[in-house]
């Protein structure tokens, strides 16, 4: 069978995500066969390379024969158990070391099956950790501008891209809104460090204002993915930390797309040196392979739910599939390659590479920036470069480098008009030269009719 027979089928049964499905009568849509390493094949055997990691979730390859490995093993031992009042060995030993290698003082783990919902579980425990301390007027949370923490009603209540969010705001919880310390915003000559440390004065307002009803602050760590992949320092996570001790509100950091290696340490968190209350993870967890997610936390949180069961203390949230044996191997197999080989090392080099084969991508005249933070790398085109006027959404300028990156065999998904590579860690040095003279030339045809004129 053909593309086009696949299509076909698709289009009469499929409803994509994140798509206007009225787009694909012109937008070609691919459907994939296989995957290998970096590339993903459709029916037609034409191949693109996978620059986003598959919304960014495949870090080791498509088809990696280690991880497929782990996961036919225990598919051959147990699919699945539920983990009410049972246990299985996957869980345990992904559970184990999973608090030996995030920051110390995480010791408990609550497995969820994706990364929305296992942000309602750490939002949900915050909650009811303060209600078990008689703390019942902690109801609010503190989130940033610019935040995306998933799309289930309480994750989308924390976040603020509006394209996700104003549809479905009578539905959700008010929250409360601090600016984000996104280092675009910054004066010419300022450091991103010291505009964290500028932008961090609201959040400390904030917190003397409403510490006494919050329940937590919610970030995600370094770098606001599906916001635009803004960026912020380290020392906004330091100040945070601090700020959230002495006013007693807990942090939680949504690593589900920032943690395992993304941004140049194995979590974004070790780079301010801080710990925080509870820890997000998905995504990259099992190297792209099964939906799985978890929620780290603390001693002290878990304490406040152990309790005799007529105090109706217990945490009683779960998903059918928690703890699934196969999504835990694939996360076993996954920590096994860190454990194994020099990845984060490997990722240093890449992303110089990266670095350096987008410098001058800087001096384009519709480029306003080009940032990075590890194997995060973005470029933001803008009408006018002295200004920084965007463009009008509606142009639709980065569907245009979409377009582009399809016809040369590369799969590229601006956020807007932001183009990013978030490639797998296999990607060699050829092929993110390939990534990045595509992504340029795509940069050149969204933007020739601006600089024409």
């Amino acid at each position: 069978m053909t593309n086009q027979d696949w299509i076909r089928r698709d289009l009469s049964v499929l409803w994509h995500p994140c798509t206007q499905m009225k787009d694909h009568e012109q937008l070609p849509l691919i459907p994939i066969r296989r995957g290998k390493g970096v590339w993903l094949e459709d029916f037609d055997g034409r191949r693109y390379l996978d620059a986003i990691s598959s919304w960014w979730v495949n870090i080791f390859g498509h088809a990696n024969p280690r991880i497929n490995a782990r996961i036919t093993t225990q598919l051959g031992e147990l699919e699945h158990a539920l983990l009410a009042g049972f246990g299985h060995a996957p869980a345990i030993e992904l559970a184990e070391r999973l608090v030996d290698i995030t920051p110390a003082g995480l010791t408990r783990v609550f497995f969820a099956d994706n990364g929305s919902a296992a942000v309602e579980v750490a939002l949900k425990m915050s909650f009811h950790y303060w209600r078990n301390r008689g703390q019942t007027q902690k109801t609010k949370f503190i989130s940033l501008t610019n935040s995306y923490h998933g799309e289930t009603l309480g994750a989308l209540a924390v976040g603020d891209v509006a394209l996700y969010k104003e549809t479905y705001q009578p539905l959700l919880m008010p929250v409360i809104s601090v600016a984000s310390p996104d280092c675009y915003a910054r004066e010419a000559g300022e450091s991103c460090a010291d505009y964290s440390r500028r932008q961090f004065a609201e959040m400390e307002a904030t917190l003397t204002r409403h510490a006494d009803e919050a329940c937590a602050v919610i970030v995600e760590p370094l770098v606001q993915c599906a916001g635009n992949m803004r960026m912020y320092d380290p020392v906004y996570l330091q100040l945070l930390r601090e700020a959230c001790d002495r006013h007693g509100v807990h942090l939680i950091a949504d690593e589900i797309a920032v943690g395992f290696g993304r941004t140049g340490t194995l979590f974004a968190c070790e780079q301010a040196d801080i710990r925080p209350d509870f820890m997000c993870l998905s995504k990259g967890l099992t190297g792209g392979y099964l939906p799985l997610a978890v929620v780290m936390t603390t001693d002290d949180i878990y304490d406040a739910f152990y309790a005799d069961y007529d105090t109706l203390r217990a945490f009683l949230h779960s998903h059918s599939y928690t703890g699934n044996p196969l999504g835990c191997a694939a996360g076993l197999a996954t920590l096994d390659i860190f454990a194994e080989d020099d990845v984060l090392g490997n990722n240093r080099r890449l992303a110089q590479v990266m670095a350096d084969a987008t410098a001058d991508l800087v001096d384009h005249p519709h480029v306003a920036e080009v940032r990075q933070r590890g194997m995060i790398l973005a470029i933001e085109m803008v009408r006018d470069k002295a200004s920084r006027a965007p463009y009008d959404w509606r142009e639709r300028r980065g569907l245009r480098v979409y377009k582009h990156a399809l016809k040369e065999g590369m799969l590229l998904r601006p956020l807007g008009n932001v183009i990013y590579f978030m490639p797998p860690y296999v990607i060699t040095e050829e092929q993110i030269h390939q990534l990045v003279r595509v992504a340029r030339e795509g940069i050149d045809i969204a933007t020739r009719d601006c600089t024409e004129a």
